[in-house]
């Protein structure tokens, strides 16, 4: 297993003069292949600015960041657009789908979008897996919080992305339902050796991931490897 994501003294600073902010300190992290990920943190302590730069959503102050080698940030804006549809997949807290659309095109969304021909195996094993195959046809303001949840991540890993970023997906979920949602998706990184890194203040749901990184003060202070 190598090395999906590496990132190099990168830090975030808002704002300029007395009312500058540094939301996140130099800091280098490698996010191996295969592995399930969880960055917690306290509200402010900088971990969902990590993530959004480890997406490409926002640019770092300074650093650098590569996936799969390649330089993220000395990419221009389109070739970085066409490198987070095709290599990243993200799951929010607000799942993010489109209302007028069914379940199987929000599935689709990317893929059509990137004019490709949609790996369907692929899909219809994640489907399965998320057990929502009973859902395709259905739109969204008839699914249920967690059935919502479980289209965004299959939209997600529906074109087989190089990582999965998930920022706070148990969010807007009741604590049963979130614990399913992570089982789910602990069981996608195991069944598709699919690298996964997710932002979550909640300490359970952290105990779950193989790797925790946590984020004190915009810095990180520790990367807790567990037995696996």
């Amino acid at each position: 297993m190598g090395i999906i994501l590496k990132a190099e003294n990168i830090e975030k600073t808002y704002g300029k003069g007395p009312l500058q902010v540094k939301a996140l300190k130099p800091s280098n992290l490698e996010i191996e292949e295969g592995f399930f990920y969880a960055i917690i943190g306290k509200s402010g302590s900088g971990k969902s600015t990590l993530l959004h730069i480890l997406g490409g959503l926002d640019k770092p102050t300074g650093g650098k960041l590569y996936l799969e080698g390649e330089s993220v940030f000395d990419l221009k804006d389109k070739e970085l657009a066409i490198l987070r549809r095709r290599r990243i997949g993200f799951v929010f807290q607000s799942y993010n789908l489109l209302q007028e659309h069914t379940v199987m095109e929000n599935i689709l969304m990317p893929i059509h979008l990137d004019d490709k021909d949609p790996d369907m195996e692929h899909i219809n094993e994640v489907i399965k897996t998320l057990d929502i195959e009973d859902k395709l046809d259905y739109y969204p303001d008839e699914l249920s919080g967690g059935e919502k949840q479980r289209v965004a991540i299959a939209r997600a890993l529906a074109s087989k992305p190089a990582i999965v970023l998930a920022d706070e997906p148990t969010g807007n979920l009741d604590e049963n339902t979130g614990r399913e949602v992570i089982r789910l998706m602990k069981e996608l990184a195991k069944k598709f050796n699919q690298t996964i890194v997710l932002v979550t203040h909640d300490l359970e749901i952290a105990k779950e991931a193989d790797r925790i990184i946590t984020i004190t003060n915009g810095t990180i202070s520790s990367i807790e490897d567990k037995a696996i």
